[in-house]
């Protein structure tokens, strides 16, 4: 029986901590899911359309990885990909206290997924998409946080954009 994982969030947009994280995860179980998250609090500047197709573009030569969207509960949408992992990433002790909180929820809404947590190289544990954002924002060096690709969509995305949403306060 192939094990299924899946790789919920915003990735708004994928930084080298998440594909460190895939890449991890991608080497425990038979299949993982990037699952792009419709309903989120964070102030999106990419649309899930084109998160997708930036995500598609990273993994291309990671076989056993594929993106999808989903606007359910999380569980919900494991249960329906039949899925029994959910896979998040830890960079601090900061992270640590959101994601237990949401994978004790997780359990107690449905016991039968397990959330596991994948620590980042040291090198991208202080690395978030909001702070890529915001370093590009203001015309600084991205170029070791992103892959090329993901980079120039992002300071093609910013010229473009009036306002910069994502600049204001945001965990």
């Amino acid at each position: 029986m192939k094990t299924i994982a899946i790789y919920p969030g915003s990735f708004d947009p994928m930084t080298n901590g998440h594909i460190d994280i895939l890449l991890r995860a991608a080497a425990l179980f038979d299949k993982v899911i990037i699952a792009l998250a419709h309903h989120t609090e964070k102030n999106a500047l990419f649309t899930i359309q084109e998160r997708a197709e930036l995500i598609r573009q990273c993994i291309q030569d990671i076989p056993n990885v594929e993106v999808d969207d989903f606007d359910t509960l999380l569980v919900d949408y494991v249960r329906a990909k039949h899925a029994r992992v959910v896979v998040r990433g830890l960079r601090a002790v900061s992270d640590f206290e959101f994601e237990f909180q949401m994978a004790l929820m997780n359990r107690t809404l449905a016991p039968e997924v397990e959330t596991i947590f994948l620590m980042p190289k040291d090198s991208y544990s202080y690395l978030s998409s909001r702070i890529t954002k915001g370093i590009a924002a203001l015309g600084g060096d991205i170029s070791q946080f992103v892959p090329p690709h993901i980079e120039k969509a992002l300071r093609t995305k910013l010229a473009n954009a009036p306002h910069q949403p994502f600049l204001e306060n945001q965990s």
